[in-house]
């Protein structure tokens, strides 16, 4: 059966980038469930999340999915006084992506972006293909050959 193209996988293909997409079921899982369902690291799944700064313009972040965006970093790391999560209902709007199913590459307009620092120890990320069950995994040196990216700690401290 033919994969259906998303948007982000046409912008990899545009580029002639390595990219290899893994489909999983049960719907709009949690990220670490997504990581189990692939077989996958949870260090190496990435989560895309769009905030707003008070200044009022839009960033993406890209964490681990089993980590959490720590706002107070996020905000230094593109110079903003503060950051709040962009309410869910605003999403597709905003990117041309559901929740669950947002993905760094091929929104409606492009956003900063910053991922983790940790994306360096992976050899491949994993992230979402622009459609919930389908995930993207190719390496963050493609990722940012697609997406003007930058790489900060941006993820609150484990316990």
């Amino acid at each position: 059966m033919k994969q259906e193209k998303t948007n982000a996988m046409r912008k990899l293909d545009q580029k002639k980038l390595p990219y290899n997409v893994h489909s999983y079921e049960g719907g709009a899982l949690s990220g670490t469930e997504v990581a189990r369902a692939l077989g996958q690291d949870v260090n190496c799944v990435f989560k895309t999340l769009v905030t707003v700064g008070k200044s009022g313009a839009h960033y993406v972040f890209m964490v681990p999915v089993a980590q959490e965006l720590e706002l107070k970093k996020a905000a230094a790391a593109v110079g903003e006084k503060s950051l709040a999560m962009l309410p869910q209902k605003e999403l597709l709007p905003l990117t041309g992506y559901v929740h669950g199913g947002c993905s760094p590459i091929g929104m409606k307009k492009q956003f900063p972006t910053v991922i983790d620092a940790t994306a360096a120890d992976c050899e491949a990320i994993f992230f979402s293909a622009g459609r919930i069950g389908l995930q993207i995994e190719t390496s963050p040196q493609s990722l940012a050959s697609v997406v003007p990216l930058r790489c900060c700690d941006i993820t609150a401290e484990a316990f």
